[in-house]
């Protein structure tokens, strides 16, 4: 079975001629705008249990605020087709990753390394989730026990990722990992 990442949810459809509303998951306007294969699950299904099948991406545009993609897809011609792809995912295969640049990093490369007071080298916790909001945020789970943090991600603060050895090193200011 091959990996693959999901990059939006079908939250309804748009107009009359088929076209669907996508609540994008990705950061890369690409994956809406550009045509080409996509793939897609029913809602309810699970990518662990099923295979998402081709679903040719026809056309896409942004919403005015870019928080939605309308997308037509092939074979979605009516309102009541487009309706019944509600609540299904779109996905592309993990090895379908754009390139990027120095100091970017993919999500899902940050899940689960292991976060590092630089100055102490003592292990604060682990990468649990990016919040991309108006600043990218760090979740973090303290190694001190269940509860989790939220540290900016930025280079005055983690000046260190360094995927090979698997860890991420922070510089916090005092008091931020006593926040939460």
């Amino acid at each position: 079975m091959e990996e693959w990442l999901s990059i939006g949810t079908v939250v309804g459809a748009q107009g009359l001629k088929g076209e669907v509303r996508v609540k994008p998951e990705s950061e890369f306007p690409e994956r809406f705008l550009e045509p080409g294969t996509r793939w897609i699950l029913p809602v309810g299904a699970k990518v662990s249990q099923a295979e998402p099948q081709p679903v040719e991406l026809l056309a896409g545009r942004a919403n005015g605020k870019g928080t939605v993609y309308i997308l037509k897809l092939a074979g979605t011609q009516t309102r009541t087709a487009a309706e019944g792809l509600q609540g299904a995912t779109l996905y592309v295969p993990v090895g379908d990753r754009p390139p990027l640049e120095d100091g970017e990093f993919h999500y899902l490369d940050l899940l689960g390394l292991t976060v590092v007071d630089q100055s102490t080298q003592e292990t604060v916790g682990t990468v649990v989730d990016l919040k991309t909001q108006a600043q990218d945020l760090l979740e973090i789970k303290l190694a001190s026990g269940s509860r989790t943090v939220l540290i900016p991600f930025v280079d005055a603060i983690v000046p260190i990722v360094d995927l090979e050895q698997g860890r991420v090193e922070i510089t916090p200011p005092p008091g931020l990992l006593d926040l939460g």
